[in-house]
């Protein structure tokens, strides 16, 4: 490959965009910062210079039969790779997911590395001016809006009647929606374990909740996940 001026330029360009997204990762403490973006966002680049590379290198341009070489395939293995990458900053606690936005900065990185390999200089910055809008401006607007947040409750509490339905009337009250559950019993031991999927919104009253089951008779620990 030649290493022309305007080569280099694209490459730079990927680096930087990708690095600037990064960057927003990085201040926000996310797993992919802005290292690993701007190295998605580099490498997507060389891939799809090299692909046009291949392409001009051994192309068929005769006119005669297939041209032999599609310049798209390496850019296409790209778009696959990066989704592996992405589970990679995924992470589950409890009912709650996290790193699904880092996940598709990293997809839009490497989507912003392709378009400067392929010459769409315009067309990349746009999409990083986009991007980074997204990221820092509708998160105020995520921190305006009314939004149901899903949690496990689990209360260990000693075998006592009608235990289940003191607990559910606590959660209710507590505008929390009992999505499903589970119990278990330690007969030996006289103790009973409930496992509470619920639902609430951002003005549901959890403090105020685990008061109200810690206070129950016979209860020993609640936890909230």
């Amino acid at each position: 490959m030649e290493f022309n001026l305007d080569m280099i330029g694209r490459l730079l360009l990927a680096s930087l965009l990708g690095g600037l997204i990064g960057l927003e990762r990085e201040i926000h403490g996310r797993p992919a910062g802005f290292r690993t973006h701007l190295l998605v966002s580099l490498g997507s680049c060389l891939f799809v210079a090299t692909s046009l590379e291949f392409y001009r290198l051994y192309g068929n341009f005769s006119g005669v039969g297939p041209i032999g070489v599609d310049p798209g395939r390496i850019a296409a293995q790209v778009v696959t790779g990066i989704g592996f990458l992405g589970a990679g900053a995924i992470i589950r606690e409890g009912a709650s997911i996290r790193g699904l936005t880092t996940a598709a900065c990293l997809w839009i990185a490497a989507a912003i590395g392709l378009a400067c390999g392929a010459g769409l200089f315009i067309v990349s910055l746009v999409v990083t001016v986009i991007s980074l809008a997204t990221l820092l401006l509708l998160k105020r607007v995520e921190g305006l809006l009314k939004r149901d947040t899903y949690n496990s409750v689990k209360v260990w509490s000693d075998d006592v009647a009608g235990q289940l339905g003191r607990i559910e009337r606590i959660l209710k009250d507590g505008e929390l929606e009992i999505i499903d559950f589970n119990v278990e019993k330690d007969i030996d031991a006289a103790r009973i374990f409930f496992k509470f999927q619920v639902k609430y919104s951002m003005r549901g009253k959890k403090v105020e909740v685990i008061d109200a089951l810690v206070s129950v008779d016979g209860v020993r620990k609640v936890r909230l996940d």
